[in-house]
């Protein structure tokens, strides 16, 4: 009676993870890293708010990426892991000064330093050692 009971709270423990697993959802709605354009969001852990033209980036499936952070446009060759590692290799970059050039240089370090990346439903997360260094949201494209 007693491993009855326990393969019972088993079953219905095993049950409410599955239905209450936000990986689901984030799995069916994940936008790809390769051809979506990603705006930055968060930036070592601050919440950043720039207009949707500026701090964007996308990923190329030639292994380069290019965008445009506060002023400036710039690109890079990138490779990834099927373990979602990344590597992003020199960031070339035209050398206006404008506003925010300084959160501009944060974001071209933290991609330059991002070791991995995780991709959570329309939000791409930069890892370093285990912290998120950055977070972009993708953009919505219009359909018209």
């Amino acid at each position: 009676m007693n491993l009855k009971v326990t393969n019972i709270v088993v079953l219905l423990l095993a049950t409410a993870i599955v239905a209450c697993c936000p990986c689901r959802f984030s799995r069916k709605n994940a936008k790809p890293l390769v051809g979506t354009e990603w705006h930055l969001v968060q930036l070592r852990g601050n919440d950043v708010s720039f207009p949707a033209e500026m701090f964007n980036v996308i990923f190329a499936d030639n292994g380069s990426l290019a965008g445009i952070g506060a002023c400036n446009r710039f690109t890079a060759p990138y490779s990834v892991t099927e373990k979602r590692g990344i590597d992003i290799g020199t960031i070339a970059s035209t050398r206006r000064l404008c506003p925010n050039i300084e959160s501009e240089q944060t974001m071209f370090r933290e991609l330059d330093e991002a070791t991995f990346y995780e991709i959570d439903g329309p939000m791409l997360l930069l890892l370093n050692d285990g912290e998120i260094r950055a977070i972009f949201q993708a953009k919505e494209t219009d359909s018209k």
